[in-house]
């Protein structure tokens, strides 16, 4: 090639690790990280869930120290999930005020205090016998405003516990107005709330089933967003913006994130996203296999969530990752 050619040569920003790290467009950060975490009831030892090697069913005490765990990695917050002993039509246990996921939600509020955000699942789908995100109609579909009735006391007795953030994953129609309502007439108007806007019926979250105990039979199709549509999440962004979201969330992660483009170019709010168990388990299925650079594949995948635009991303990594960022 002729000296006096004009063309560009990238390779001189990617030469060296400091030179590529100075030029970096994406960066994470252990602060934009969230942790899920599991607590069943009624269990003295933590339990290994077989579908997501490293994850476990946590009791109370060992949920605890993951929360301080995940403060000293620097980890920017924690989702709660709690897996009771009974389960009803109704999810009762999910507004017992003494319920597992209350409990837990004081347990880490005490054991943190605010150097970690504390948000809790606000769904049904834990607490009911037939597995499904809300209440059922006589002929099995789910009921969109009898399940209101029920988050909106779901919503009361987690901000009662201390929540900081509650988090309605259950996609029924006008659930964020519901809730916001509700925490506003109870006096926690200080009570954020995480909505998950766009939440796909995804065959990825196989695992969390077994995490969460669900006994679920058929599926969450006439609730949850249709993989096919990509233009209807932005409908549900302005709803949920419109009725007092603080924050939105892409569900799942990592087969959706031109859906994450679309919402992060167009939301006013933070905007996070959940790579979800089913992408969890892949990695660590291959990583196990030898096929994958297991903390090189972590890595690059949270960072193709950070770059599509997530601010904030729900990863079982966050304590793990968090650690290698640093």
């Amino acid at each position: 090639m002729s000296a006096e050619f004009p063309y560009v040569r990238p390779r001189r920003l990617r030469q060296s690790p400091a030179m590529r790290r100075l030029v970096a467009e994406t960066r994470l950060h252990p602060a934009e990280l969230i942790l899920p975490a599991f607590v069943r009831e009624g269990i003295t030892e933590p339990r290994p869930i077989g579908s997501m090697p490293g994850v476990l069913q946590h009791t109370r005490e060992t949920l605890k120290k993951a929360a301080a765990e995940a403060v000293e990695a620097g980890v920017g917050g924690i989702m709660l999930f709690g897996v009771p002993l009974v389960q009803d039509a109704t999810g009762s246990e999910g507004t017992n005020p003494d319920g597992i996921l209350q409990q837990a939600i004081r347990d880490v509020v005490a054991e943190v205090g605010d150097d970690l955000v504390v948000m809790s699942d606000l769904c049904l789908d834990e607490f009911t016998d037939h597995g499904h995100c809300g209440v059922l109609a006589e002929d099995g579909s789910v009921d969109n405003d009898a399940t209101l009735k029920r988050y909106e006391e779901m919503a009361l007795v987690q901000a009662e516990a201390g929540v900081h953030l509650v988090g309605p994953s259950g996609m029924m129609d006008g659930q964020i107005g519901v809730i916001r309502r509700a925490l506003d007439a109870n006096g926690y108007q200080s009570t954020g709330i995480l909505a998950y806007t766009a939440k796909y019926a995804s065959a990825f979250y196989g695992p969390f089933r077994e995490a969460v105990g669900s006994s679920l039979k058929g599926d969450r199709k006439t609730y949850q967003q249709d993989p096919a549509n990509a233009r209807e999440s932005l409908r549900e962004l302005e709803q949920d913006v419109a009725e007092g979201a603080d924050l939105v969330m892409v569900k799942p992660a990592m087969a959706y994130l031109d859906v994450l483009r679309q919402i992060a170019d167009a939301s006013p709010v933070p905007v996070a996203a959940y790579q979800v168990s089913g992408e969890y388990s892949m990695i660590e299925a291959a990583a196990a296999n030898g096929w994958v650079d297991r903390e090189r594949l972590i890595l690059e995948t949270l960072t193709s969530i950070r770059r599509a635009g997530a601010g904030q991303i729900l990863t079982y990594w966050a304590t793990e990752a968090a650690r290698l960022v640093k």
